[in-house]
């Protein structure tokens, strides 16, 4: 029982982890892609205002899988690092850079300086959650068996390219939902349609690659293939695209604070459908929830552990991302950002 429970929670934690952090890595996602000094400066001052109160606490979700990874289900740890500690050592050295890239290209007044940390930190953005992908992809396709030595078939392979570009095209996905609606909040309306259009992009590409992904995943991934098809996960797979649907109506209504909720839902709605499609294993189809499970000893504090995080953490970060994304925090200005969005840069150019 506790090992089923656990699992359930593993699951949210990465399915808040990827709606959270991946609004994050999106809002980098269209930072890389919004053009030069001169054309790029609009879209990337909202980004650096919208993600300001937040970014650093989205990490919380990463850090509650990890612990919930190695002492719960000490196994599945070890083999999926064991066999894959290149996409996921690429995806942590990509999270230090790009957190390291936002956090220092604010206070910098040089421009040069300004231009290369904002490119570590877009660049990051794109690679981390691609790897982070590429690895899932090498859990559900099954090629991460325990005992499994590193090698690049455990996540190079058609199942985790295609799941790590699916991360990218949601992430940006989510980004530019977010960041549609907080052009409204920062009285940006230029941005507005800017985002909107940008969101619809993502939405059309991410269910080209859905289409495709289920394509590959039949002979590549047939055990979550199948999952994705019968069932609870068929259930989660028709929910995510109702709310495709009702995201993208929403867009096109120029409706920003529903499509949020939507955007969301159907990101949760994906991961929850993938973890479904697994069921009873967490690497189908050689190591099951029961044998990846740790102790009861264990597995009893880590319960009792996890449901004091639950109810200490979990309130307080829906608290801030209410008051973020409610406009209630205390607004920066461009100075606290060093940047000047309609003005000249530190160095005199525009």
């Amino acid at each position: 029982m506790m090992p089923a429970v656990l699992a359930v929670v593993l699951l949210l934690a990465v399915a808040a982890y990827a709606c959270a952090g991946g609004t994050d890595y999106g809002a980098g996602f269209w930072d890389l892609t919004a053009g030069g000094a001169a054309r790029g400066r609009r879209p990337r001052w909202l980004i650096d205002h919208a993600m300001a109160p937040v970014w650093e606490v989205n990490n919380v979700w990463l850090v509650f899988v990890l612990v919930l990874m190695w002492t719960g289900f000490p196994v599945f740890f070890q083999t999926v690092f064991s066999a894959m500690w290149l996409p996921l050592a690429l995806a942590a050295i990509g999270l230090v850079l790009r957190g390291a890239g936002f956090a220092l290209r604010k206070p910098l007044r040089r421009l040069a300086g300004r231009r290369l940390y904002g490119a570590v930190f877009a660049v990051s953005s794109l690679l981390t959650p691609f790897f982070f992908g590429a690895a899932v992809g090498g859990i559900a396709s099954g090629r991460a068996v325990p005992g499994t030595e590193a090698s690049a078939h455990a996540w190079a392979n058609p199942t985790s390219v295609l799941f790590g570009l699916i991360a990218i095209v949601s992430t940006a996905f989510l980004g530019a939902v977010f960041l549609a609606r907080d052009a409204v909040r920062f009285e940006a309306p230029d941005l507005v349609g800017y985002f909107r259009w940008r969101a619809l992009g993502s939405l059309v590409a991410l269910a080209v690659l859905a289409a495709i992904m289920l394509t590959v995943t039949r002979t590549d991934a047939p055990h979550v293939w199948h999952g994705l098809t019968h069932g609870v996960g068929l259930g989660l797979v028709i929910l995510a695209g109702v709310c495709s649907l009702a995201t993208g109506l929403l867009l096109l209504l120029r409706s920003g604070a529903w499509s949020r909720v939507t955007a969301v839902g159907v990101v949760a709605a994906a991961v929850l459908a993938w973890g479904a499609a697994q069921r009873p294993y967490l690497i189908p189809t050689s190591l099951t929830v029961a044998d990846a499970a740790a102790g009861a000893s264990s597995l009893r504090w880590l319960g009792v552990v996890t449901l004091v995080a639950v109810l200490l953490v979990c309130p307080a970060v829906v608290l801030l991302y209410w008051l973020d994304t409610h406009g209630e925090l205390e607004p920066l200005s461009d100075a606290d950002l060093h940047t000047a969005p309609d003005h000249e840069d530190p160095d005199g150019h525009r």
